[in-house]
């Protein structure tokens, strides 16, 4: 009797590790994807990185899994793009000023005074000029845009005193990235651009390395940018576009429902975290700023700067790019 106890006790023992190694819970993922931001912690686009992780699990059963790394952790920005183009399964967040680098034309998409809001950023993905941009990029160079409807809001001028005109910025030097657009558009407004990775604006502000650089709101209150420099001008010279792109190749490793899966929680995510942080957390954001003693100077000549910046795209070629776009949107 007592062996065919401990034998039924046994049995059950074997049984429930069995269920508990087989659950979904315990289940290792099919497919991983490594995603990697520069942004903080407390950015919102983190907070919808990760609502797109989980509704991605959540539709795919855990086989697709999605891990979110922000502050760079997995590395800068240009290096992880090397490792999408060569098939890794890593994606990142970026921009068409850096995509710009595979298909020029795409770069308009980061330029000066290109498009005013983020109901214009919505309807690119429907435009035929857009569509060949994206298939060069995918078909050419590797790299499949999962989605660019993450709006992370206007890029303005961070520096120790204010900015009104492009005058202004004569002699200063500005950080931004190293991508040709970004350093045309700084140049075309009338500073001098220094390319620099994301994490090093702080200490490079606060050692005088550069005079300032050009942010959005959200990011500069979460960076503590106000600690090291006094004026927040609002220029408004780019609207910033982000690209989320991972390996083509991987991407094609999927089965067509987790490809399907992985693009419409993105775009979902994405338009709700742009609405969020364009209608919401920018406002709140600009009081915060306020509130730690920085000046918001408003009185912009948004003119002088529109006009100034139209050179970055006849520098770089890219003024018929940005027209067809334009005419396709009905502008």
């Amino acid at each position: 009797m007592k062996n065919t106890r401990r034998v039924i006790v046994l049995a059950t023992v074997v049984a429930l590790a069995l269920l508990l190694v087989c659950s979904p819970a315990m289940a290792k993922a099919k497919y991983t994807l490594k995603f990697n931001h520069v942004l903080s912690p407390k950015d919102p686009f983190h907070a919808g990185f990760k609502k797109w992780a989980e509704a991605v699990e959540k539709r795919t059963n855990g086989d697709l899994e999605v891990q979110v790394f922000h502050s760079a952790q997995l590395g800068v920005e240009e290096d992880i793009i090397e490792q999408i183009r060569a098939g890794a399964n890593l994606g990142q967040n970026t921009d068409s000023a850096r995509m710009g680098n595979y298909v020029p034309e795409i770069a308009v998409m980061n330029g000066p005074y290109f498009v005013s809001d983020y109901n214009d950023v919505f309807k690119l993905g429907n435009l035929p000029t857009v569509k060949a941009w994206k298939a060069r990029l995918e078909n050419e160079f590797g790299i499949k845009i999962l989605s660019f409807y993450w709006v992370q809001g206007f890029r303005h001028m961070v520096t120790s005193k204010p900015i009104r005109k492009p005058e202004d910025l004569n002699g200063m030097r500005i950080r931004t990235p190293g991508a040709p657009i970004w350093q045309e558009s700084i140049r075309s407004i009338g500073a001098t651009p220094v390319a620099m990775a994301f994490g090093e604006i702080y200490p490079a502000m606060q050692q005088k390395v550069i005079d300032g650089c050009d942010n959005v709101y959200n990011a500069t209150y979460a960076g503590k940018l106000y600690e090291v420099a006094t004026h927040f001008s609002e220029t408004a010279h780019i609207l910033l576009i982000n690209f989320e792109i991972v390996s083509a190749k991987w991407f094609n490793s999927l089965p067509p429902a987790y490809q399907k899966i992985l693009e419409e929680e993105m775009e979902k995510a994405a338009i709700e975290t742009s609405r969020l942080v364009m209608d919401v957390k920018s406002a709140e954001s600009k009081e915060n700023l306020k509130k730690k003693g920085m000046v918001i100077v408003e009185d912009v000549d948004l003119d002088a700067f529109r006009k100034a910046g139209m050179k970055a795209y006849e520098v770089l070629g890219i003024s018929d790019a940005l027209k067809q776009v334009h005419k396709e949107l009905g502008k």
